[in-house]
């Protein structure tokens, strides 16, 4: 219990940081303000993980798993790393997102804050609904892991259709809601002639909102198939979203030459969901899973570099 409250005070810390104190007004983000907010927030996941070790070393929370402290620490460092993999793939498409309703780049963190606020609650419901779903009905891991292996083969052989269902949520948005096209003002509503009207931020933030939780269904499965530790899930997830914001005004500019992380991602998925089927005769170390993300990250992103040089030489 004490380690939930420490991790909640933690997380309202640093939000509270992020928004009172490094963006209290509205500015566009440059690039060096969100390397030095990307590298503050990823020194925190990192202090997490001695957080993580001590936590369990003097049993400050439920451990239903009966994991040793150090192997609480790789499992929250593996599902670190794989949420802030999979989170790359949110950022292409909440820039595409910016890009048609054209939001002013001063206007785009209060947006992303927000919607983390949401992304937060959400993916606590159903991180509790996915690990109670393992450990009542076993077999589910199965369905799990199927479903990793799918997303990921579609991923690498299908052309992407996010686009496609944003549009149907925003034709069903804009039937639901009386929705004003203002992106100036910097508010999510506005009153005219005595109505009120939500602004395209509202709508921007909805969609957002809609997004995370298409993702979420690929990533969360990925850490429960870590652990079914409802802690480390958790924290690992939350802490890898807490710093999506920096890490899209980091990489935002960048997008196109980190064209073949897909392929990172398509591997962290295949081979996430075959461990999840291969769980109850196969067990792997977990160094061997968090080395495989990491690899496959880094390796993705040392590719993507090397062929957007080679083709601008």
């Amino acid at each position: 219990m004490y380690a939930w409250i420490g991790l909640s005070i933690i997380v309202g810390l640093i939000l509270f940081f992020d928004l009172g104190i490094l963006n209290k007004d509205a500015h566009k983000i440059s690039s060096k303000e969100a390397a030095r907010n990307t590298l503050i927030f990823f020194i925190i996941a990192m202090l997490m993980t001695i957080g993580v070790y001590y936590i369990y070393q003097n049993n400050w929370v439920a451990n239903p798993t009966f994991i040793t402290p150090g192997q609480a620490s790789l499992k929250y460092l593996t599902g670190y790393f794989v949420e802030f993999a999979l989170s790359i793939d949110n950022i292409f498409v909440i820039a595409l997102i910016f890009g048609k309703f054209l939001i002013p780049d001063k206007f785009q963190h209060k947006i992303l804050f927000w919607g983390i606020i949401g992304a937060v609650v959400f993916r606590l419901l159903m991180i509790l609904f996915g690990v109670a779903l393992i450990n009542n009905f076993t077999w589910t891991i199965y369905i799990f892991g199927g479903f990793l292996i799918f997303s990921g083969l579609k991923m690498l052989f299908e052309k992407e259709d996010a686009e496609e269902v944003e549009g149907k949520m925003e034709q069903w948005l804009n039937r639901v809601l009386k929705v004003k096209k203002d992106v100036t003002s910097g508010k999510f509503f506005v009153k005219e002639n005595g109505k009120t009207y939500a602004t395209t931020l509202f709508l921007v933030l909805i969609l957002i909102e809609f997004t995370d939780l298409i993702f979420a269904l690929d990533s969360i499965p990925a850490i429960i198939s870590i652990t079914p530790d409802p802690f480390l899930v958790f924290s690992s997830n939350i802490m890898a979203i807490v710093g999506l914001r920096s890490l899209y005004f980091f990489l935002s500019a960048m997008l196109e030459k980190f064209s073949y992380l897909k392929y990172s991602l398509v591997i962290i998925l295949v081979f996430i969901g075959v461990k999840m089927i291969l769980s109850h005769t196969v067990h792997l170390p977990e160094w061997v899973s968090l080395s495989v993300v990491i690899l496959s990250l880094v390796g993705g992103v040392v590719y993507s570099i090397y062929k957007s040089k080679k083709i601008e030489a």
